[in-house]
C-alpha cells in the first residue's frame, strides 16, 4: 500500500492513517517506511507525537519540507499524543499541502469517523490497522532469535502473536526450553501498552475485562455497580480493547500482562474478583435463555484456563467461525455423513438409530458464512431405557448396567448420555468444533435439573482421562463397549452424591490453582442416596427424633443432598432446618394449615401420645391422624423434591 502511493502519480492516496495498541509494531513500519521513501529519493519529515506541542502552530513549524516540497514524506509516530489536532489536520493543513506530499499518521485510536463521510477523503485516506503476528509469522520471529521449540507454544500463548511480547520473550527464553513471563516483561507490556489508569475504579475494570473472557455493563455492575456504564464506555475506547457479539476482550497480550500482574500483586484481590465474575456467569448459565447458554459455558470454561488441565483440550480459537444449531430434519444427510465417515457404518446406524428416538437431543455446528455442516453431537436423555434400545447400542447399555449396579435411578430422575461427539477433520481432537461440544455439556451439568447421573463416551479415553478426571467425571472401569470394531470409554458423575453447588465450589479452588488444589472432589463426603421408600422412612424417623439430636446425626437424611447442600451447622442442626422448612410452607396454605397444626402439636411440641396431640388440637382421633398422615406424606413430598432438585426448588413448591 505505502509503495503503491509512493509510486502514485495522480495521488490517488495523499494520506495513510496506521492504528493499534502500543508495542503492536507502528514505529518499526515508519522507519521502514522512511528508508523506503529515502530509497526513492523522497525527502522524509518524521514527526514525534510526544515531543511537540499540540497546536496548530507547532504543528505547521514541525512539518517543515511537508509545506513546500511536493517530493516529500511526512511521518508522523505517536499521533494519539496531538489527536486533538486531528479535526484540523483533516479539514485546514492536509488540503493546503502541495499535491504529491503523502502522509503518513500512526497512532493508538482509530481515526474520527468524520474521515469517511467527508467525500473528499472517502478515496483519498488508507486507514490500516496493524494486528498481532499470525502463527507461522510469530514462529518465524522466535526461530530467528534461537527460541527452543519447546518454549514456543507457552510464548503463542501468552504473547498471541503480539511483536513487542515476543521480542520480549524471546529475550528471557534462554535455552532451557521451559518459559514463564518474569517481571520486566509484565512490567514493560503494562507501561508500553496500558499505561497508567485514571483511577482505581479504572484499574478494576481493566482487571475484570482481563480476567473475564467477554465483558458487558452488566458483569461490570456485578463488581463495581456504581459506575459500570461509564467505566465500560472507557474500556472501549482503548486501543487494546476488541468488541464482539458478546461483549469486550483485550487483544491477547495485554489480556496476560493485566492478569498476571495482578495475580502477582494482590493473590487475595485476584481470587475475590475471580469468584466475582464465576458466580456472574453460573447465574448466566442458570438463567439464560437457550440462545445465551453456550456463550455463558464459554466464558465458564475461560475461566478455567489458568488450572494447567483446560487449556490443553479447549483451544478457545476461531470463536465465530462457526455456530450450534438445534438438529432439523434437513439436516439428516449431512450428520449420517459425517457420522459415516468418522465413526463407520454401525456408529452411523446408530445415529439414525437414535435420531428416531431423541432428536431433540441432537445439535449440529456449521460454518457460520457458508452453513456446510462440520460436526454434530448428540446427548441422550432419559428417565428408563427400553430393552430395544439396550440391545441396539452397546454403548447406552453400558452406562445403564453402571447406573443400575451403582446407583440406580428414582423416580423423578433421569440420566443423561453424551452419546456422540464428531467434528470433521479432527475426530475426538481438541478443535474449535470440539470446544463448542465441550461447553454444550458443561452447560448441561451446570443447568440440568434431577439429573441423577451424566456419562459421557469417548473413544481414546485414555487421551480425555485428565480432563474427564479434572471435571470429575471418572472413567467406568472394565468397561469398553464397542461398536464397530471401536472401543469407547465410559466416564460417568452420581449428581446425588457430589451435587452441582458442590462441584463447582471444588472447581472453584482448580480453577486458579491447578488440579492438586484440592483433595478428591468426593473424598470425605459419604453421602447418601436413598430410594424414594427409604426416604421416606427417614423422613419419619426424623420427625419422631425431633428433640434427640444423636438419633437425628445418625438419620440417613444427615448423609443426603437434603442437608449437605446446607452450609452451616451441625448435621443434626442442618437436618432439623430441613424438617422446620418443610413444616412451616404448609402453614401459609389455608389447605394445608390444618396439616401444619397436626404435625407441629405431635413432634415440634412433643405431645407424650397421639391422643393428648388429638385433644390438645381439639379433634376428634380419627380426624387427628388423617391430618397427621396428609402432613408427614407433604413433608416427604417437599423435602424429596429439594432432594432432587437442591434448596432453589421448595420456594417454587
Amino acid at each position: 500500500m505505502f509503495r503503491d502511493a509512493l509510486d502514485d502519480a495522480g495521488q490517488t492516496i495523499a494520506a495513510i492513517f496506521l492504528h493499534g495498541p502500543g508495542g503492536i509494531g507502528k514505529s518499526a513500519l515508519l522507519q521502514r517506511y522512511a528508508d523506503e521513501a529515502r530509497d526513492r529519493g523522497r525527502t522524509v519529515v518524521e514527526l514525534d507525537g510526544r515531543a511537540i506541542s499540540p497546536t496548530p502552530a507547532a504543528f505547521r513549524e514541525a512539518a517543515g519540507d511537508a509545506l513546500t516540497d511536493d517530493r516529500t514524506v511526512l511521518l508522523v509516530d505517536g499521533f494519539e499524543h496531538c489527536q486533538g489536532l486531528e479535526l484540523w489536520l483533516r479539514d485546514r493543513f492536509l488540503p493546503r499541502l502541495p499535491v504529491g506530499v503523502l502522509v503518513v499518521l500512526a497512532g493508538r485510536r482509530p481515526p474520527d469517523l468524520g474521515w469517511q463521510s467527508d467525500a473528499g477523503w472517502a478515496e483519498a485516506l488508507c486507514v490500516l490497522r496493524l494486528t498481532e503476528l499470525d502463527r507461522d509469522d510469530a514462529v518465524e520471529l522466535l526461530e530467528r532469535r534461537d527460541v527452543p521449540a519447546e518454549a514456543h507454544k507457552p510464548v503463542l500463548r501468552f504473547t498471541s502473536g503480539h511483536p513487542l511480547a515476543l521480542c520480549l520473550a524471546a529475550e528471557s527464553a534462554g535455552r532451557s526450553g521451559t518459559w514463564s513471563p518474569d517481571r520486566y516483561m509484565v512490567e514493560t507490556l503494562l507501561a508500553r501498552m496500558v499505561g497508567e489508569p485514571p483511577s482505581a475504579a479504572h484499574r478494576r475494570a481493566l482487571e475484570v475485562c482481563a480476567h473475564a473472557h467477554t465483558t458487558t455493563e452488566d458483569l461490570l455492575r456485578s463488581v463495581l455497580p456504581d459506575d459500570a456504564g461509564t467505566l465500560f464506555a472507557w474500556l472501549r475506547r482503548l486501543p487494546f480493547i476488541d468488541s464482539g457479539r458478546h461483549g469486550l476482550f483485550p487483544t491477547g497480550a495485554a489480556r496476560e500482562a493485566i492478569d498476571t500482574d495482578l495475580r502477582w500483586r494482590d493473590p487475595h484481590g485476584y481470587r475475590a474478583l475471580h469468584d466475582t465474575i464465576r458466580s456472574h456467569v453460573i447465574e448466566r448459565i442458570r438463567d439464560a435463555p437457550e440462545a445465551g447458554v453456550l456463550p455463558a459455558a464459554t466464558a465458564f470454561c475461560y475461566l478455567n484456563r489458568r488450572g494447567g488441565v483446560i487449556s490443553r483440550f479447549i483451544t478457545y480459537t476461531r470463536i465465530g467461525e462457526f455456530v450450534e444449531c438445534r438438529y432439523l430434519p434437513e439436516d439428516r444427510a449431512d450428520v449420517l455423513r459425517l457420522a459415516l465417515s468418522a465413526e463407520g457404518p454401525a456408529s452411523a446406524a446408530l445415529v439414525e438409530f437414535w435420531l428416531e428416538r431423541q432428536p431433540e437431543g441432537f445439535w449440529v455446528h456449521k460454518r457460520a458464512d457458508t452453513g456446510e455442516v462440520v460436526g454434530f453431537m448428540g446427548q441422550l436423555r432419559s428417565a428408563h431405557c427400553s430393552t430395544e434400545e439396550l440391545s441396539a447400542d452397546p454403548v447406552v447399555a453400558a452406562a445403564w448396567a453402571h447406573c443400575r449396579a451403582a446407583g440406580p435411578v428414582r423416580s423423578g430422575e433421569t440420566i443423561t448420555i453424551t452419546r456422540f461427539l464428531v467434528a470433521a477433520g479432527s475426530y475426538m481432537r481438541p478443535s474449535p468444533v470440539m470446544d463448542m461440544m465441550l461447553w454444550r455439556v458443561v452447560a448441561g451439568w451446570v443447568r440440568d435439573e434431577r439429573v441423577a447421573w451424566s456419562f459421557a463416551a469417548m473413544a481414546d479415553p485414555e487421551y480425555w482421562e485428565p480432563l474427564m478426571a479434572y471435571t470429575d467425571q471418572q472413567l467406568v472401569q472394565r468397561c469398553r463397549p464397542e461398536v464397530g470394531g471401536r472401543a469407547y470409554g465410559i466416564f460417568a458423575h452420581d449428581w446425588r452424591v457430589t451435587p452441582p453447588d458442590r462441584w463447582l465450589a471444588v472447581g472453584a479452588l482448580q480453577a486458579l490453582f491447578g488440579p492438586r488444589a484440592m483433595p478428591k472432589i468426593g473424598a470425605g463426603l459419604e453421602l447418601t442416596v436413598l430410594a424414594r421408600g427409604e426416604f421416606d422412612t427417614a423422613v419419619r424417623d426424623a420427625l419422631r427424633a425431633w428433640r434427640q439430636p444423636d438419633l437425628l446425626a445418625t438419620n440417613p437424611l444427615a448423609r443426603s443432598r437434603l442437608v449437605t447442600d446446607q452450609a452451616d451447622g451441625s448435621p443434626a442442626e442442618r437436618l432439623r432446618a430441613a424438617l422446620n422448612e418443610a413444616v412451616d410452607g404448609m402453614r401459609d396454605d389455608p389447605r394445608e394449615a390444618k396439616l401444619h397444626r397436626a404435625v407441629v402439636a405431635t413432634y415440634r411440641q412433643g405431645a407424650p401420645t397421639q391422643e393428648a396431640a388429638a385433644e390438645r388440637l381439639g379433634l376428634p382421633f380419627s380426624t387427628y391422624r388423617r391430618h397427621l398422615a396428609a402432613g408427614v406424606e407433604r413433608i416427604c413430598e417437599r423435602l424429596w423434591d429439594r432432594e432432587l432438585r437442591g434448596p432453589a426448588s421448595e420456594a417454587g413448591s
